[in-house]
This record gives structure tokens, C-alpha cells and sequence, in this order.
């Protein structure tokens, strides 16, 4: 299927691994110009800069100047924008909300939230120039559906999905589409770097990090499926709904969860 995407400019945060290294590369297939921000330069990252001359941009985007950065190199680049997606989000495996203090709960929204924030104020006076302008937020079934082991990035999470509809309403009747992605468990580092939240969910059930992804997540969260979803999976509806061929689609959040949230 053609998303008539080729040539469009499109700005993705939290680009260097997971979903964010996914839609990066599913939106350089099509033909795309990624402009990718990126705290540090990943291999990965720069396997795509040199396959598809994805722009990598080292970027903090939890400080108030980063996005500002990273969407004027778009423009410098390119001369123009047209997509921009929100990934960027972050936060630590928790054990009780009595343990996140002040300063982690002011570094999750400034990850996960407020780099949203900041992208997308950087951002719409260019993409208000553009013919098929789109902004998609990565959010979470967490916004939703909190667990107290992510307990400020769900609250980060439900702020992302309720700046979704906002912007929606205010920039839509001008031309700029805005989405939120809402997913389950991903197969990411968010799950499966050290110390992750696969390793939490193996050492509560005494099994392997592996077996916990694999196994105990699906069956414990009722995963219709049976299995958690894949970083492109999520990039495929990411740039489905970036595309023109979503064109009355706005101001919605599509979940991505393999069936776990039952409730209609």
C-alpha cells in the first residue's frame, strides 16, 4: 500500500531504540527525510543514518531547549515539516509510590510529558504550513489502565493522551491532524534492558527475564493474543495515521494491546 509518504520531513523523538528507532526506520523506508532525535548516538541509529541519510540529532529533549533544537535543524535541513511523532518517554520499574519523590516525578513529566509539550509548540508553526500536517503521540494503556509500578509515567501518560485531544480540537480545523498510539507491553528496552520490568515481573514470579516476556506478562495481564506487541508493529499504525490516507482521522487514541484491556 502506497501511504504517499515520499519527501514528506518528519521530526520523531526518543528515536534511538525501540519504538521510536522503529517508526524512524519504517518512515525512511517509505521514502521519508527523519530528522531523529536522540540523546546519544545509538548503532543502530547510525546503521539508518547511512542506509536511508536519516538526520541524527543528539538532543536532551527533557530540557526546555532540546525540542527547539531539534525541529530548527529540521527546518534548516529541509526547509519545511510535515509529521512529527512524540515517543520520547521514560521512567524507572517502581515498588510502591511512597518511593518516587518529587524530582523523579518532575523527571518522568519532563520525559514523557512536557518533551511533547515542547516538540509540538516548536513544531506547529511549521506544520501549519504544511498540505498533510500530522502529529502522533506515542501514549500508553497505562494512561488508562495505571499500574503502581509505573505509577508517574501513567499519570505522564494520561497527560500525553489529554494534550492529544486538546491540540486536536484547537489545530485540526487548520490543517494539522493529531492521534495518540496507546500500547500494551512492547518488546523494548523499557521491558528488556537490565533491570527492566521484565526482570521485576521475573524475579516476583522466579523465572527468566526471557520466560517473563514471553510468558508471564501475556498470561498474567489476559493478553488475548498471547504474546506482547512488537516495536513495529506500533510503527506501522504510527505511520499510518501520519499519512493522508488517515485524513479524517484526528483527535483519536488507537490501542495496541493484543486484546488486554477488555472493557468497551
Amino acid at each position: 500500500m502506497d501511504l504517499h509518504l515520499k519527501d514528506e520531513v518528519a521530526v520523531v523523538t526518543g528515536a534511538g531504540k525501540g519504538i521510536g528507532l522503529a517508526i524512524t526506520e519504517a518512515l525512511a523506508r517509505e521514502g521519508v527525510h527523519v530528522i531523529a532525535g536522540s540523546r546519544s548516538r545509538t548503532a543502530e541509529l547510525e546503521a539508518l543514518r547511512i542506509k536511508y541519510g536519516v538526520s541524527v540529532v543528539l538532543v536532551d529533549l527533557s530540557t526546555r531547549d532540546g525540542a527547539d533544537t531539534l525541529v530548527r535543524r529540521a527546518v534548516d535541513e529541509r526547509g519545511r515539516l510535515g509529521i512529527l511523532v512524540n515517543n520520547l518517554g521514560a521512567t524507572d520499574a517502581r515498588t510502591s509510590f511512597l518511593d518516587v519523590d518529587d524530582g523523579e516525578w518532575q523527571r518522568v513529566f519532563d520525559l514523557t510529558f512536557f518533551s511533547a509539550v515542547r516538540a509540538s509548540r516548536a513544531a506547529l508553526p511549521h506544520l501549519l504550513e504544511a498540505p498533510h500536517a500530522a502529529i502522533v503521540n506515542i501514549s500508553s494503556i497505562n494512561a488508562r489502565l495505571p499500574f503502581p509500578t509505573v505509577v508517574d509515567y501513567s499519570a505522564a501518560k494520561a497527560a500525553l493522551t489529554n494534550l492529544t485531544k486538546s491540540l486536536s480540537e484547537e489545530f485540526s480545523p487548520r490543517g494539522v491532524r493529531v492521534n495518540a498510539i496507546a500500547p500494551g507491553p512492547v518488546r523494548t528496552p523499557f521491558w528488556t534492558a537490565p533491570g527492566g520490568l521484565a526482570d521485576v515481573t521475573a524475579a516476583a514470579a522466579g523465572t527468566t527475564a526471557q520466560e517473563a516476556i514471553d510468558v508471564v506478562v501475556p498470561r498474567s495481564m489476559g493478553i488475548s493474543t498471547g504474546r506482547v506487541t512488537e516495536p513495529e508493529e506500533v510503527a506501522d499504525l504510527a505511520l499510518f495515521l501520519a499519512s493522508p490516507l488517515a485524513g479524517n482521522i484526528t483527535g483519536a487514541e488507537f490501542t495496541i494491546d493484543g486484546g488486554q484491556i477488555k472493557t468497551t
